[in-house]
């Protein structure tokens, strides 16, 4: 596994050929993307953090997060060969599609083989791009407006939250100023009550006290 110096954009690279996985590292790094690769689909899985269900019915009560998760590292996109040993891309794709964490990362998958069918297929499933091997830098330069649309989708979800805590706040504010509003109303006319009885006491006093007044 192989990282590079950070920079805008983290790509995941996932392939099981050294000499195409150093290809596309290089094209990334050209681009100035940051890069981590990894030679399976089950690698791919574990630097994420996902675990590899193979019996979904046996974990269906497990997380779908590992405890080893790099809750510090994000990923941008991942690109992904389709022909793989054990996992293939197609696999992946469809694992990062399910998971509620990833399913936002753009995927894109690159193999040697152009196959109307399978490519179709992955699109289908949710594939950005499919590339055919070998890539160039014509085709990593497709990636950066991926990244940028998902980056956006991002902010706007930050913004939305922002909005309805603060929206939440102004209601709690309004409804807290309504309450001392209404307390403020209640102790006034406590004390008026209180005041009206001490008036009509006096008045009833003055009342027993007048008949016996004498005048010389």
């Amino acid at each position: 596994m192989g990282v590079a110096a950070d920079s805008q954009f983290h790509v995941l690279a996932v392939d099981d050929s050294i000499i195409d996985r150093k290809l596309i590292e290089r094209l990334l790094k050209t681009s100035s993307f940051q890069v981590t690769t990894v030679d399976s689909g089950s690698k791919a899985l574990e630097f994420l953090g996902l675990h590899e269900e193979d019996d979904e019915i046996h974990n269906m009560n497990q997380p779908s997060v590992s405890p080893n998760i790099n809750q510090e590292v994000e990923i941008n996109l991942i690109i992904t060969d389709y022909c793989m040993p054990g996992m293939t891309g197609y696999d992946l794709l469809k694992k990062v599609k399910k998971s509620s964490s990833f399913k936002d990362i753009p995927v894109v998958i690159m193999s040697s083989e152009n196959v109307p069918s399978r490519i179709s297929r992955c699109l289908e499933e949710g594939a950005e791009e499919f590339f055919l091997k070998p890539v160039r830098l014509s085709d990593v330069n497709k990636l950066k407006p991926h990244m940028m649309r998902t980056k956006i989708k991002e902010i706007d979800h930050i913004d939305h939250q922002y909005n309805q805590e603060h929206e939440k706040h102004q209601e709690q504010n309004v409804l807290e100023t309504k309450e001392d509003e209404s307390t403020q109303q209640s102790n006034g006319n406590k004390r008026k009550s209180m005041e009206d009885g001490d008036l009509t006491r006096q008045n009833k006093t003055q009342i027993q006290w007048w008949p016996y007044c004498r005048f010389d």
